[in-house]
């Protein structure tokens, strides 16, 4: 299975001033796998340290955290004589051995010549706000599920990659049914690598939604297991109160929809869980949209997503059949599926950071804003033909953007004051702009 951060793992390894690497992301999104493959792929030797339930390891990072003795620890774990030059050393779970994370910090000042990963679910790196975290002494990469390029790529799709890279959008247009019935699979699939994997060999979408199940189920346990005990059933409450905030004509969130009468300061803790666990995201409110963008953000109005548009659909309960009804799909919950596939991409997209921007005393509301290339970009996301755009016409009217942009079901168009850009195509709108 093709991921794109394999590239920029390549890119980390040749790096002139590389600094130990922690990989970000959820629960099952591929972190191990794409280490051990980027091992296997480019270092004669992995040495790889499971850090969960190891007593070992923690009595190994309990004591001195001299390089020389860690290295040899790390030896006789993993059965591999370390070579600087052509060992890749992997801390999985790393999250389990607190100290194992602050050692990073000794050997990028003492020992930069090792090559090492280190990944663990952002819920466990959460848990120890005591921990000597190793702040500038390394790199980060944040692993989200597939996005709709690499799910066509494990579909065995490359030449609509293709296609899409060379941006002949006459062409594109063409094969414009192929792309929407692929589209209709990636909004009930998603991006989580064991729903697509089981999709690509099986072909069965009722199977794709008991391993979506399941990996809820394994999120809900991970709530009982890691989080503190007083905050569990508000992240549950909270956690299970999306879909119904996105089913919402204005998606901003409102705790009274958690339960009546809630009130943000009870839920902190359970939102910031979440969102360090990687599992919903939140995207502020601009008042604003002025550079830099964080300057205008208006904390206290946001719009909550989860990690992956197949299991919003799952724990919205959509059925699988709806991918054969026309584009029903695109529509339910009120395009609540498509705002949630749009964000997935830009998240996807490196550098990207969306804001959403509403009027203080009136509807208007433009779905994302984000920054490129010194550009602030409004970006309306439509979930079928419609193309009726009253408040991005009245956003430009009122702030002059360079670059407009909807998405929609519709085809590629540039007109005066707008680009319409269809949504199979949305991994190509920082090249559009």
């Amino acid at each position: 299975m093709y991921r794109k951060a394999l590239e920029d793992l390549i890119k980390w390894k040749d790096g002139i001033n590389r600094k130990p690497l922690i990989i970000r992301g959820a629960r099952q999104v591929g972190k191990t796998w794409l280490m051990k493959r980027f091992g296997e792929t480019f270092y004669k030797d992995v040495a790889y340290i499971n850090f969960d339930n190891n007593n070992r390891m923690a009595g190994l990072f309990e004591g001195d955290l001299n390089i020389e003795r860690l290295i040899l620890g790390l030896q006789i774990e993993s059965g591999v004589l370390v070579d600087a030059a052509t060992t890749l050393i992997i801390f999985d779970e790393v999250q389990e051995v607190p100290k194992a994370l602050t050692s990073l910090k000794y050997f990028h000042e003492s020992a930069s010549q090792f090559h090492i990963i280190a990944a663990g679910s952002l819920l466990g790196v959460a848990l120890h706000p005591g921990t000597s975290f190793p702040v500038g002494k390394v790199d980060f990469l944040d692993l989200y599920p597939l996005d709709f390029i690499e799910f066509l790529i494990a579909t065995d799709n490359q030449s609509l990659v293709d296609l899409l890279n060379i941006k002949d959008f006459d062409l594109i247009t063409s094969f414009k049914g192929r792309f929407i019935d692929l589209l209709k699979h990636y909004y009930f699939i998603g991006g989580m690598p064991e729903a697509v994997a089981s999709f690509i060999d099986l072909k069965n979408f009722k199977i794709v939604r008991d391993i979506q199940n399941k990996l809820l189920l394994a999120y809900e346990q991970d709530f009982s297991k890691h989080a503190p005990g007083n905050a569990v059933p508000r992240i549950r409450m909270l956690w299970n109160s999306v879909p119904s905030q996105l089913a919402k004509e204005n998606r901003k969130f409102i705790y009274g929809l958690i339960r009546q009468g809630a009130r943000a300061r009870e839920y902190e803790l359970a939102m910031h869980w979440l969102i360090d666990c990687g599992l919903i995201q939140k995207v502020n409110r601009i008042s604003k949209p002025g550079m830099p963008l964080t300057s205008y953000q208006d904390t206290k109005s946001f719009k909550l997503f989860v990690l992956d548009v197949g299991l919003l659909a799952t724990l919205s309960q959509l059925d699988y059949k709806s991918i054969l009804e026309g584009n029903r799909i695109f529509e339910e919950f009120k395009g609540a599926l498509t705002e949630q596939y749009v964000l997935q991409q830009l998240k996807a997209t490196k550098g990207i950071n969306p804001f959403y921007w509403s009027a203080e005393n009136s509807t208007g509301e433009i779905d994302f804003v984000f920054q490129s290339n010194n550009k602030i970009v409004p970006l309306e996301v439509k979930s079928a033909e419609n193309l009726q755009a009253k408040s991005l016409k009245n956003y430009v009217a009122k702030y002059s953007p360079s670059n407009a942009v909807r998405t929609s079901m519709s085809d590629y168009r540039q007109e005066e004051w707008l680009i319409n850009l269809p949504l199979y195509a949305i991994s190509l709108i920082t090249d559009i702009i």
